[in-house]
């Protein structure tokens, strides 16, 4: 399958289609404003509250004459404009696929050496979120504005979180093998160059913060290997760009000061650090984009949260200072209380946090609502930095492909570190309402991750969807669902190059994520909880139809809350969401019926611990058969607070394949 790399097939309707969308642009833009100016979010509404001499709405008064006689004058060349672009979507590509051009940072090729070399098992990170990159005057109804600046502090942070590499502490302690309330995200930027593990033994309880500052150029870096579930293991070759920290539990968890120098000693023995990327002027303006010291989520910041540092495990090691990185710098930091949140219940297999940052070493990345096409630009050079191969601008306009007439695309948009084989874009025709003016639908795509030592292909399957978003279209949904289903099912036959008896490609995973509009515990949505999507297909956070994991919590945010102090910062929505009361305030709670006489018919929030609607679901069906997959590790990210009113997610797979690749 050929990969489209521009929305048109040759460049006159390129240049047509661009002409076409000049004379429109300047009516969309003045319209956008005005709409815009009357609708403020709560931030500027306390802003204007601390002004005597209503300054804004002077403002309002002067402009908005002169917005709509620019617009009456500007509608002439719209409707040319329009007359021009409309048909030209019937030859419009449904997405348009980018690759990073700079082979400097270009190492997709480089990664799929690395499964002949990972032995019995590799790990792969997917990320999924809905970043709410529509039209400003649009984004001002979910409480959010400055659209195009959120774009680019959204690739910003992602990249900061993501190309981290991994940092694992390692305890060594008789009565105390808990796992603290740590991320498996790290701080410390990868560097280019030595990508030896680093070891550092401390006789320390508990590690639990850093500072750093580092080159966040975003350089892709390799998976880790996967752990052995029994207990401790040497770290493997497999494992690169990793930071591990040893502690001991002797003595009482007594630290020594000699103890402590040679932990920092150690840290800072790399020497200064080169300056970390600058924000563009314009991402000030708005609190949500504000990069101040201490904010883990901005890419300048020098500190983190504890809670968002260090992967906890068990076993020892030796100091090997000689391969630490030069321009890495870090402080290893000694509390003497720590959080003794568990990351694992009795009955888990896996790892689980609420995490201030996106996990190191992220592979697959699914975004939803990249509405905005000058945003989606934005958006896209900012994560070239990490990701190599992008698909963007997916979905289709006016009436091609689908029932209506539609605005606006799909909003998906996936990258990957891994070079993408095939890809397909299916629009829903079903779309009711609102819904109806975008062509929301689902992208499928095929991504080649490794080969064995016979020359195999290995390959992984990834959708990303973003469903029916109205309240009680249930129907709609799980109508939604079952072409998802078909769609996924005839795209991975139609792209499949194997057979039973000469199969020259293994399939390692089958990843399903977006924002599917419904939760696990909303009475209203039982139709959807009860889909035979869930039969095929696994929730990491789900116990049953109805039931949530205790651990699992809501992924929609208040929107009248995003810019309290108290959450607008990743560091701060993180303490506050993992209290109960915390997530009460600030989380949109499912809604159940009581029956009882005093309260009928009265909706109240009464199940879990907010509305889930944002899934990473994965499949052990049609994978090579020797193989078996299983999570690792699942987050709920906060890096991105006050930029976007959904909560990110994340997962981390393992993909064992036994002593021997087949």
């Amino acid at each position: 399958m050929v990969l489209y790399t521009s929305p048109f097939s040759n460049s006159f309707l390129s240049v047509l289609h661009s002409f076409s969308w000049g004379l429109i642009f300047p009516c969309y833009w003045l319209a956008d404003r005005l709409v815009a100016s009357f609708v403020p979010t709560t931030y500027e509404k306390r802003q204007r509250a601390d002004d005597p001499c209503y300054f804004h709405a002077l403002c309002i008064i002067i402009t908005t004459p002169i917005y709509l006689a620019l617009l009456v004058a500007s509608l002439p060349f719209a409707l040319i404009g329009f007359l021009l672009w409309s048909p030209l979507q019937t030859a419009r590509r449904p997405y348009i696929y980018s690759r990073l051009e700079d082979k400097n940072h270009a190492n997709g090729a480089t990664l799929l050496t690395e499964w002949k070399a990972a032995g019995n098992g590799k790990s792969f990170c997917f990320g999924s979120a809905n970043v709410c990159l529509l039209p400003d005057s649009l984004a001002r109804f979910n409480n959010v504005f400055n659209t195009q600046a959120r774009a680019k502090e959204i690739g910003r942070r992602i990249r900061n979180g993501a190309s981290r590499p991994q940092i694992k502490i390692y305890i060594d302690s008789p009565t105390n093998t808990s796992i603290s309330a740590a991320s498996f995200s790290s701080l410390v930027s990868p560097q280019g160059g030595d990508s030896t593990n680093r070891t550092v033994n401390a006789g320390i309880k508990r590690t639990t913060s850093m500072e750093y500052k580092g080159d966040n150029s975003g350089s892709n870096n390799s998976e880790d290997s996967r752990e052995d579930k029994g207990g401790a293991r040497e770290p493997n070759e497999g494992e690169e760009n990793t930071c591990i920290v040893r502690i001991n539990g002797e003595d009482n968890g007594h630290v020594s000061d000699t103890e402590i120098d040679t932990v920092n000693g150690q840290a800072h023995a790399s020497g200064p650090a080169e300056p970390s990327l600058e924000g563009d002027a314009e991402i000030s303006k708005t609190p949500n984009h504000k990069q101040k010291e201490g904010d883990s989520g901005s890419l300048d910041s020098y500190s983190a949260s504890r809670e968002s540092l260090v992967k906890v495990r068990v076993g020892d090691g030796t100091v090997d200072q000689s391969t630490v990185n030069n321009k890495l710098l870090y402080k290893a930091s000694i509390m003497k209380k720590t959080s003794v949140r568990k990351k694992k219940h009795a009955d888990e297999t896996f790892d689980h946090e609420i995490s201030a940052f996106f996990p190191a070493n992220l592979d697959f990345l699914c975004l939803q609502e990249v509405f905005d096409k000058r945003a989606a630009e934005k958006l896209k050079e900012q994560l070239h930095h990490y990701f190599e191969y992008i698909v963007y601008d997916v979905g289709v306009y006016s009436c091609h492909g689908c029932c209506s007439f539609k605005f606006v695309n799909s909003g998906l948009l996936f990258a990957s570190r891994y070079p993408v084989m095939d890809a397909a874009y299916h629009c829903y025709p079903n779309g009711r309402g609102t819904d109806s003016l975008a062509s929301k639908g689902a992208l499928f795509l095929k991504v080649q991750v490794g080969s064995t030592p016979q020359d195999q292909r290995i390959v992984g399957y990834i959708s990303c969807t973003h469903l029916q978003a109205i309240a009680g279209d249930t129907t709609v949904r799980c109508e939604q669902l079952d072409m998802l289903q078909d769609w996924l099912s005839e795209f991975r036959k139609s792209t499949s190059s194997s057979s039973t008896a000469n199969p020259e490609e293994l399939v390692a995973f089958d990843v399903i994520c977006g924002d599917l509009n419904f939760d696990n515990c909303s009475s209203e949505d039982k139709l959807e909880q009860q889909h035979s999507l869930f039969t095929h297909y696994k929730d990491p956070c789900r116990i049953g139809p109805g039931e949530d994991k205790p651990w699992a919590i809501g992924t929609l945010l208040d929107p009248e809350g995003l810019y309290d102090e108290e959450v607008c910062t990743p560091d701060n929505l993180q303490k506050v969401l993992e209290s109960e009361e915390g997530r009460k305030g600030y989380l949109v709670y499912p809604t159940s019926k009581n029956h009882s006489s005093s309260q009928k018919g009265r909706k109240a929030s009464l199940k879990g611990n907010g509305r889930r609607i944002d899934y990473m679901l994965y499949t052990e069906e049609g994978l090579y058969l020797e193989w078996k997959v299983e999570v690792e590790e699942f987050s709920f990210i906060t890096q991105l607070a006050g930029l976007t009113d959904h909560l990110p997610v994340a997962m981390r797979l393992i993909v064992s394949t036994g002593e021997d690749d087949p």
